[in-house]
C-alpha cells in the first residue's frame, strides 16, 4: 500500500489498517499530548493522544520531514 493508498482510506479503515498491520516505532511526550510513531510499508504515521480526554484526537501520515526528525536521537 502506498502513502497516497492510505490516505483515500477513510479515517476508521486507516486506524484499523494502522493498528492491524502497522509497526510501533517510537513515542514522545508533551505537556499535553502523547505522539506514537508507526510505520506501515513504506510510509509513517504518528498518533497524537490527549491522555486527559482519553482519546486519539489526531493522525498524520507522511514518509520525512520535520515530524520525522522530532524522533530522532541526534543532534544536529
Amino acid at each position: 500500500m502506498t502513502l497516497y493508498e492510505f490516505k483515500l482510506l477513510p479515517e476508521q479503515e486507516q486506524y484499523r489498517k494502522l493498528f492491524n498491520e502497522g509497526d510501533f516505532i517510537s513515542h514522545r511526550l508533551e505537556s499535553k499530548a502523547r505522539f506514537t510513531l508507526y510505520t506501515l510499508d513504506k510510509f509513517f504515521v504518528e498518533v497524537e493522544y490527549n491522555p486527559k480526554s482519553n482519546r486519539i484526537v489526531n493522525m498524520v501520515s507522511f514518509v520525512s520531514g520535520k515530524k520525522l526528525d522530532l524522533y530522532s536521537n541526534w543532534n544536529t
